[in-house]
């Protein structure tokens, strides 16, 4: 008795979140620092999974000052169907949190002189879209992410 073997090829996509302004791991352009026209960077969005009903967006600097992220950016409830965050714009019917500057919007990178510091936008594919008032703290959001989390991708400018 004969037996063929077959080749089943399968591909496997993940979710990417990318910037036609800066490369994964490259230089964020002035003109979205905090100093220049402090405009949030264009973002693509690919290969969301299956079952997604939102998307949440947080970019943070793990390399504050004493230890401790400082949150840039919160938004959520992002349509999965949107495939691009235009620069200096946010879909509609998005919730807008606040950020440690106190402002509700983007804050762009704002380091000291001389310092590098990396800056983490990170794009969550939850399972739920979320019933959370915009003045909620960031540690209530982040629970309700890894209670409905489908898949994650990053994206780090310096």
């Amino acid at each position: 008795m004969r037996s063929d073997a077959r080749s089943i090829s399968v591909i496997i996509k993940y979710m990417e979140l990318t910037s036609p302004n800066f490369q994964n791991g490259g230089s964020i352009p002035a003109e979205f620092a905090c100093d220049g026209r402090n405009a949030s960077p264009e973002l693509n969005i690919a290969d969301v999974p299956n079952g997604a009903k939102s998307l949440v967006l947080i970019m943070d600097d793990p390399d504050a000052s004493r230890g401790v992220t400082f949150t840039h950016w919160v938004v959520w409830n992002i349509p999965v169907g949107v495939k691009t965050i235009s620069e200096g714009v946010v879909p509609s019917g998005v919730v807008i949190g606040q950020n440690d500057f106190g402002n509700f919007g983007y804050g762009g990178p704002c380091p000291p002189v001389g310092l590098t510091h990396h800056y983490h936008f990170k794009l969550y594919a939850l399972g739920e879209t979320l019933d959370l008032g915009r003045d909620i703290p960031l540690s209530v959001l982040e629970e309700k992410i890894k209670k409905h989390l489908l898949e994650e991708a990053q994206l780090i400018g310096i």
